[in-house]
């Protein structure tokens, strides 16, 4: 059972951190419920305030907590929500959240940020050097208290190791179902989104979504070559010029992505490019050389192929097992 916690902070928007506790309760759990089976929940949730006490959010909704953060004894993962608009005042009435989030870190648990409440992120010093995205309307102004992060506003999600940062304030759901898939897996979040109705996980303005792999390794430039990958999936380039791209010989990047990865570059990417095509053939009915393209094949008899070997089925049997409406 994966430990989440969600934080609730006072001034911020309600939905970032009820979305996301209404995502993780319902994982393996909604789902079965509606199709009359035995519940599989598979995470362990609470709601903590800085005290304990309740929090009144924007528009004066108030959330009960369930306690406070020095009640944390152990958790996997801590999501942030948003903050308000003032998130300098923010800081300074949730600064012993800050090192709190540095200790819970240091002790392995993944952090997620919603929205303005990225702040709270960026404060702890973690994101330095790491890609990371908020509202774009926020952008500039943490860009200025921030310069050593690498925000990425155009981004609805971002991931850099066990750090996650959402951008607007229903990107909570992006985000929520993103890391659903990333610790229970694909078909868990693919269940979830369909029974809360959600249409789509989307990670980058390209449309689909592509899941979250192996990236908590600790190489951060292999790392940063996994989130290159993901965000270029039609033009990803060869493993030579991947290589020139994060300063490395090719011999050195293929050792150093298979060790961090334990899957060659290649492989990787046609993994990458396999699971979006299933997106796309789950939600929606664009014919196959279309998705194929889409991914990054211009050959559709080895996209199938690819496809196949990858997953079992061929891309029309997927699609017709697995889509959410007929095509």
């Amino acid at each position: 059972m994966i430990r989440v916690t969600v934080l609730l902070l006072d001034g911020g928007h309600a939905s970032t951190a009820i979305g996301p506790l209404e995502v993780f309760r319902s994982a393996g759990v909604l789902w079965q419920q509606l199709r009359g089976e035995d519940a599989r929940p598979r995470f362990e949730v609470r709601a903590v305030s800085p005290r304990g006490g309740p929090v009144r959010c924007e528009g004066g909704v108030g959330l009960a907590a369930d306690g406070a953060l020095r009640g944390v004894r152990r958790t996997d993962l801590v999501v942030v929500p948003s903050v308000g608009l003032d998130f300098e005042g923010a800081l300074a009435r949730f600064a012993a959240v800050v090192p709190w989030l540095r200790r819970r870190h240091a002790a392995g648990a993944a952090l997620a940020g919603i929205c303005s409440g990225v702040a709270l992120l960026a404060e702890t010093g973690l994101l330095d050097r790491r890609p990371a995205t908020t509202h774009w309307a926020l952008a500039p102004r943490y860009r200025a208290r921030w310069p050593a992060v690498d925000w990425q506003p155009e981004r609805f999600v971002t991931q850099a190791g066990r750090l996650f940062c959402a951008g607007g304030v229903y990107a909570a759901l992006d985000l929520s179902l993103h890391l659903v898939e990333r610790y229970a897996g694909y078909e868990v979040a693919m269940e979830t989104a369909r029974a809360l109705l959600v249409e789509t996980r989307r990670t980058a303005q390209s449309g689909f979504s592509v899941p979250a792999r192996r990236a908590d390794h600790g190489d951060i430039e292999i790392a940063a070559a996994q989130e290159w990958m993901r965000d270029h999936l039609r033009d990803a380039p060869g493993v030579e010029a991947l290589a020139r791209r994060f300063g490395m010989s090719p011999r050195s990047f293929a050792r150093r992505f298979k060790r961090a990865t334990g899957e060659p570059p290649l492989a990787y990417l046609h993994g990458l490019r396999v699971e979006a095509a299933k997106h796309l053939l789950e939600t929606g009915a664009r014919p196959l050389p279309e998705i194929a393209a889409a991914v990054g094949y211009e050959d559709l008899a080895f996209f199938r192929s690819v496809f196949k070997r990858r997953t079992g089925a061929a891309p029309a049997v997927w699609r017709r097992r697995f889509a959410r409406e007929a095509p």
